[in-house]
C-alpha cells in the first residue's frame, strides 16, 4: 500500500504542479507522499492519502467549465465550475451534482471494471483488498489497484474541460439534483476502457509479484505469468519489456458557439468561425482606436510629422533628374518593385513597413524625393 498510494500522490503532485499550476498544493501533496514511505500501518497510509486528496481537490474547485454559447441560458450556475469533489447529497463523490464530477465518476467506474478484470485474469479475488473497507457493493482489491491510475484519469478530464466545451444535451439533472450522463456521452467515455486497461496492467502484475514473493516456494522456482503485459514473451523475443505507448484518448470536440461536432483541435465550425473572427476584429479595432489616441501615440505621430516636414524642407526639387517623370516611374520603376522585398523598400526610403507595402503594390504613389532612391533600388537608369 505504500507503493500504490505513493505513486498516486506523486502523480497528483505532478498534475497539480504542471497542469493546475498550484505550487502550494503540489508542495502539500509532496509532503504527504514523502510521509507515506515511513507509514507503519494501513490507517496511517489512509490518513496521508486523505490529507493529500484534500489539498489536491482544492486546486480543482474554481476551474471554469465551458459550455457552447447557445447552451449558456440552459446551464445552471453550479455547473459552470468544477466545485467540490464531495457531493452535497451524499457527503462523498457519489451522486455528483455537476457534469465534470459526473464524468469523473463514470470514468472511475470504467477503471474499476478494468481493475476487476485484471485481477480475475491473474487469478486473484478482486474482493480481497487491503486499503478499502469491505463493502458488498464494491471489489476492494480492484479499488486498491486503481489508485495509482486515478491521476491519469484526472489528467484526461482536466485536459478535456480546459480545451473543449461540454454540451448541455450530454447531461440531465434529476429532481434531487443528481447529474447523470446521457447515452451518447456514456458511449464515448466507454471507448476509453482499453487505455485504462493498459495502464492498470503493469500495476496489477506488480501486486501479484509482491504477493508471490511472500509465499514459500517449492524446490523448483516458478514466477507468476504476465498475462496482461506479455512481458516475459517480449523479453524472450528481445523486445522492450514495457508495453508500447497507447495513443492518447481524444475527447469529443464541439463548436464553442453552436455546439455542433467538429474535428479535434478546432474551436469553431466554419460558419461560427467567420462570425467569431468578425467579432474579434471589431473588438480589436476598438482597442486600436483607443490606443491610437493615447498620449504616447499622439507624441509619436507629432514626432513623425516633424521629421517628414524637416525632410521636405531639406529636399531640393532640382535634385530630381528631368527624365525621372511620373510616366517613367509607372512604366519602368513600379513594375520592378515586385521583385524587391517590403523591408528593403522600407529601409531604403526610411518609411514604415505598411506604407512600403502600399508603394510596392502600386496603391500609393511615393513623394518625388523617393523616386531616385527607388530607381537605384530596382537598377533603372536614364538609358533604359
Amino acid at each position: 500500500m505504500r507503493e500504490l498510494i505513493g505513486q498516486k500522490l506523486a502523480r497528483q503532485e505532478r498534475l497539480a504542479r504542471e497542469k493546475l499550476c498550484d505550487l502550494n498544493v503540489a508542495q502539500a501533496i509532496a509532503e504527504a507522499g514523502s510521509a507515506v514511505g515511513k507509514a507503519e500501518s494501513i490507517p496511517a497510509i489512509h490518513l496521508l492519502e486523505t490529507r493529500g486528496a484534500g489539498a489536491y481537490w482544492s486546486a480543482w474547485h474554481s476551474l471554469p467549465i465551458m459550455f457552447p454559447r447557445c447552451d449558456l441560458r440552459c446551464v445552471p450556475e453550479h455547473w459552470r465550475s468544477f466545485g467540490a469533489r464531495r457531493s452535497p447529497r451524499t457527503g462523498s463523490p457519489r451522486l455528483a451534482v455537476n457534469p465534470p464530477n459526473a464524468i469523473l465518476n463514470y470514468l472511475y467506474a470504467v477503471l474499476e471494471s478494468e481493475a476487476r478484470l485484471a485481477a480475475a485474469v491473474l487469478g486473484l479475488d478482486p474482493g480481497l483488498g487491503f486499503l478499502h473497507k469491505d463493502m458488498p457493493t464494491r471489489d476492494n482489491l480492484a479499488c486498491d489497484r486503481m489508485e495509482p491510475v486515478r491521476p491519469q484519469v484526472d489528467a484526461f478530464v482536466l485536459d478535456w474541460i480546459t480545451r473543449q466545451p461540454l454540451r448541455r444535451e450530454w447531461f440531465f439533472e434529476q429532481r434531487d439534483g443528481n447529474c447523470r450522463l446521457m447515452a451518447p456521452l456514456a458511449v464515448r467515455l466507454s471507448e476509453t476502457a482499453p487505455i485504462w486497461a493498459r495502464l492498470i496492467a503493469p500495476m496489477a502484475e506488480w501486486v501479484v509479484r509482491t504477493l508471490w514473493a511472500m509465499k514459500p516456494k517449492p524446490t523448483r522456482q516458478y514466477f507468476p505469468a504476465t498475462r496482461l503485459t506479455q512481458g516475459y514473451r517480449r523479453e524472450a523475443k528481445g523486445m522492450p519489456v514495457d508495453m508500447p505507448a497507447q495513443p492518447a484518448a481524444r475527447p469529443p470536440a464541439v463548436c464553442r458557439v453552436c455546439s455542433v461536432s467538429i474535428e479535434s483541435g478546432r474551436s469553431y465550425c466554419a460558419p461560427c468561425g467567420v462570425t467569431v473572427s468578425r467579432e474579434n476584429l471589431i473588438e480589436l479595432a476598438k482597442l486600436g482606436r483607443v490606443a491610437g489616441h493615447s498620449a504616447e501615440a499622439c507624441a509619436r505621430q507629432a514626432e513623425k510629422q516633424h521629421r517628414h516636414a524637416a525632410q521636405l524642407k531639406a529636399w531640393n526639387p532640382f535634385d530630381k533628374p528631368d527624365w525621372l517623370t511620373q510616366e517613367f516611374y509607372r512604366e519602368k520603376i513600379q513594375p520592378r518593385l515586385a521583385g524587391i522585398t517590403v523591408p528593403a523598400i522600407a529601409s531604403a526610403l526610411a518609411l514604415s513597413v505598411p506604407y512600403a507595402a502600399e508603394i510596392r503594390t502600386g496603391r500609393r504613389l511615393p513623394h518625388l524625393r523617393h523616386w531616385n532612391a527607388l530607381a537605384t533600388l530596382v537598377g533603372v537608369s536614364k538609358e533604359e
